[in-house]
């Protein structure tokens, strides 16, 4: 063992034996080899052993002389004398090494290409990236000999320290305040590893507040890059030692730094792609109600309606665009129904013809028309004890519509070519896409079944009114057709994400469900793009003049107002704190609007 012989001013004598890694000496007590000499600081040097030699580094300011010769680092050989103010040091190695040569150890280049190794298998099985971060950085200070250790990413711009470290392997807390940002700052800009010898008393650093508050002494940082692009660096120091890194120390840590740079990046996808993925869980169970997803307002209406009318045999009217998913909902009214074990029957009145439809609704007898080999019953007897889905019920021809009325009123139904009703217990749910008062206006739909089928209506809103919805069902579908197709995509871009919320989707929920079944299919990257999506990312919508954008905004309020209030027009004008007569107007407008008219025009309170 490597022995160190003092000798203070006053003539004393020690003999000191080298038993630390790093060794420091000063006047201060807290030194490893404290001296009272007075005209050394707090601490004068550092001796550093590697497990073969030992090296001396004095601090800035201080003048060292190493057999009469002026030095500031040396590497010590027997007999060799430092001079240290009035102190004299003497140094002494340890015995003789064996007869058999050891192998060589690894030098420090081959020591991180073996950590690198191993922190890459650890990625492969790696569940925890915050703990995958510790081991990275556990390792980089065991290889350089630092003390502790700062992963530090930039995030929207800002820098974060996303694991600290120190050699105890315990994380550092307050690790924020524990890094120079001068440093930091200028290796993100200058994209080059950094070392600094003596930070406190350094020329170029001496000066920065950080450095003088946390009193720096060793400092190395490297970037990490991706194509070409610093987005964070791995910061190790010292705050007790001078001189413990140079270029040797830098050479295996930028080896490091650029393959954890891959690494890195890898781990951070994975853990945006599993955060990502919990928080897709997450919002779809918190969105859903049933089959159906969404949180605005307005849906929110329509699972109250739901929930009010399911247990309910009344007959409900949906009503919506092409694409709002209304079979969606009478699926739901179905679900939580006392007729749930029942049988869930759809028919479109609008896909089958006219000559055809009564028989698919009523059956027919047998040879009750040409073709009619045998006797079939028809969608009212298939949906005995549960639900009958009327689709496009404003698609059906008046002459039907009377046969249809009868059905509803008498709960019988008359099969084609027969004379004697036959009773059904089913109940009715109906859906359009079409105004059914201007179908009355016109005669194409019958007032007296339009009030049967509309015991409750249930206004289903476009897929462009419904805010961020668009993206919670976006999620949900990639989902589900992810795992059904086996598919490797996992989330969308944040540039898909503004893309969907700037289109209008003319085609609503069918529309927005088809885009991503089809980018599940054909996308080539685990991240859904707009172009994937075939929208552009570059379309806005036009910029509407602030008058009409204010107009429309008021309409949209006040027609919310009056649903709230369920079309109370007194209580929406006194919530409002507006003269009733404007409810009035307002409702005038919108009736114009719906029969193509112009609307009358606007007087002083003009919502």
């Amino acid at each position: 063992m490597a022995t160190l012989t003092v000798r203070g001013p006053n003539g004393s004598e020690r003999r000191v034996q080298l038993t630390r890694r790093i060794t420091s000496l000063g006047q201060a007590p807290g030194n490893d080899i404290a001296v009272a000499d007075p005209s050394l600081p707090a601490t004068a040097l550092h001796l550093h052993f590697d497990g073969r030699d030992h090296d001396v580094a004095v601090h800035q300011g201080v003048a060292m002389t190493v057999n009469g010769r002026k030095r500031t680092t040396w590497r010590l050989a027997a007999g060799d004398r430092i001079r240290l103010g009035a102190t004299e040091l003497l140094f002494e190695p340890g015995p003789a090494a064996p007869a058999l040569p050891a192998p060589a150890p690894p030098g420090q280049r081959q020591v991180a290409l073996d950590t690198l190794v191993r922190f890459s298998e650890r990625l492969l099985g790696a569940t925890d990236f915050n703990r995958l971060l510790d081991e990275l950085l556990d390792a980089l200070v065991e290889v350089t000999q630092a003390d502790k250790g700062f992963l530090i990413l930039l995030d929207e711009g800002e820098m974060t320290v996303r694991a600290a470290r120190n050699v105890a392997r315990e994380t550092i807390d307050g690790a924020v305040t524990r890094v120079s940002d001068s440093i930091v700052r200028k290796v993100l800009e200058t994209g080059k590893p950094l070392v600094v010898a003596d930070a406190l008393h350094d020329v170029e650093w001496s000066g920065s507040s950080s450095v003088v508050n946390l009193k720096l002494c060793s400092v190395m940082c490297a970037p990490l890059k991706q194509k070409g692009e610093v987005f964070g660096v791995i910061y190790l120091g010292n705050d007790n030692v001078v001189s413990l890194f140079d270029d040797r120390a830098l050479e295996p840590l930028t080896v490091f730094a650029a393959q954890a740079s891959l690494l890195v990046q890898n781990a951070l996808l994975l853990d945006s792609l599993r955060r990502e993925n919990v928080a897709l869980r997450e919002a779809v169970t918190t969105k859903r109600y049933g089959d159906l997803v969404g949180s605005g307002a307005s849906m929110r209406e329509v699972f109250r309606r739901i929930e009010r009318v399911a247990a309910t045999d009344i007959s409900v009217l949906i009503t919506g665009e092409t694409g709002t998913g209304k079979e969606v909902v009478a699926r739901e009214l179905h679900r939580r129904s006392a007729r749930a074990s029942g049988p869930f029957v759809a028919i479109n009145c609008g896909a089958i013809p006219e000559s055809l439809l009564e028989s698919e609704l009523f059956g027919h007898a047998k040879g009750a028309f040409t073709g009619a080999v045998g006797a079939r019953i028809g969608r009212f007897q298939a949906a005995a004890g549960g639900t009958l889905f009327l689709d496009e019920i404003a698609e059906m021809a008046p002459a039907l519509q009377v046969k249809l009325l009868r059905a509803l009123q008498e709960r019988t139904v008359l099969r084609v070519g027969e004379s004697r009703p036959e009773p059904v217990d089913i109940r009715v749910v109906a859906a359009t896409n079409k105004v059914l008062e201007e179908e009355i206006k016109r005669g194409a739909f019958r007032e007296d079944l339009y009030y049967r089928l509309n015991v409750v209506a249930i206004q289903l809103p476009p897929l462009r009114e419904r805010g961020d919805d668009v993206v919670a069902l976006a999620r949900y579908f990639l989902q589900q057709y992810a795992r059904e197709f086996g598919a490797r995509v996992r989330a969308f871009t944040p540039g898909a994400l503004v893309a969907m919320r700037r289109q209008p989707w003319p085609g609503n929920v069918r529309e927005l469900e088809n885009r991503v079944k089809k980018a599940v299919v054909l996308a080539e990257r685990a991240l859904v793009s707009a172009e994937d999506l075939g929208i552009d990312p570059d379309v806005l919508e036009p910029v509407a003049p602030l008058t009409q954008a204010t107009r429309e905004f008021q309409k949209r309020y006040v027609n919310e107002v009056l649903e709230r209030n369920q079309g109370n027009r007194t209580k929406t004008a006194k919530d409002l704190g507006v003269d009733p007569r404007t409810i009035f107007r307002h409702l005038e407008r919108m009736e114009a609007e719906r029969r193509g008219e112009a609307p009358p025009p606007d007087e002083e309170e003009t919502p």
